[in-house]
């Protein structure tokens, strides 16, 4: 062992070159670039190990570059389903928002329940979420108006009642533009 031999670390995924050798204590300097110390028995000289193999003409990178650019990668179509990304739930059910409801008036639920509304299609907006379904319940309608009301009031929103067979009747897909015109 003797400096500028290539070393390999026992035991490490440590690969560098004999910069220094005081006892047995050896200094390598890494591949990536940074000075570090070993005794002398975790380290392997890489000249030694290649003149006993039979690849000793090619290192083990050259060979990995040779195999991966004989490869082609494929590229993978992405099915238009598997493009969009599922769309942000929203359940409006006062129970959800609050932790008790007594005391509240059916006024202060409606409320409540429009403001959590705007301010998560605001946040959905921001975030660039294109899809959001709120869940509101069937109920006598009267939430469901409001959202409604709520939608209009942004060009970029569209809306229409979400998929029957998992949401019912109580629920409505938003679809947000992220370009307004």
């Amino acid at each position: 062992m003797q400096i500028n031999d290539k070393i390999s670390v026992l035991d490490e995924n440590i690969i560098g070159v004999i910069v220094q050798i005081t006892d047995d204590i050896v200094t390598i300097l890494c591949d990536d670039g940074f000075e570090m110390d070993f005794e002398s028995s975790q380290i392997v000289v890489m000249d030694n190990l290649l003149s006993k193999n039979a690849f000793a003409k090619v290192s083990s990178r050259e060979v990995l570059q040779a195999k991966q650019e004989t490869v082609k990668k494929k590229s993978l179509r992405i099915k238009p389903k598997e493009r969009v990304k599922p769309a942000m739930e929203v359940d409006l059910h006062i129970h959800q928002l609050v932790p008790t409801e007594r005391g509240m008036s059916a006024h202060d639920k409606l409320n409540i329940q429009v403001d959590t509304a705007k301010r998560q299609l605001e946040f959905a907006i921001s975030k660039k979420i294109q899809r959001l379904v709120f869940i509101h319940g069937v109920g006598e309608g009267v939430l469901r108006a409001e959202l409604e009301y709520l939608f209009r009031r942004y060009d970029n929103v569209i809306y229409e009642d979400a998929d029957f067979q998992k949401y019912g009747r109580g629920a409505t897909m938003l679809f947000i533009s992220q370009n307004p015109k």
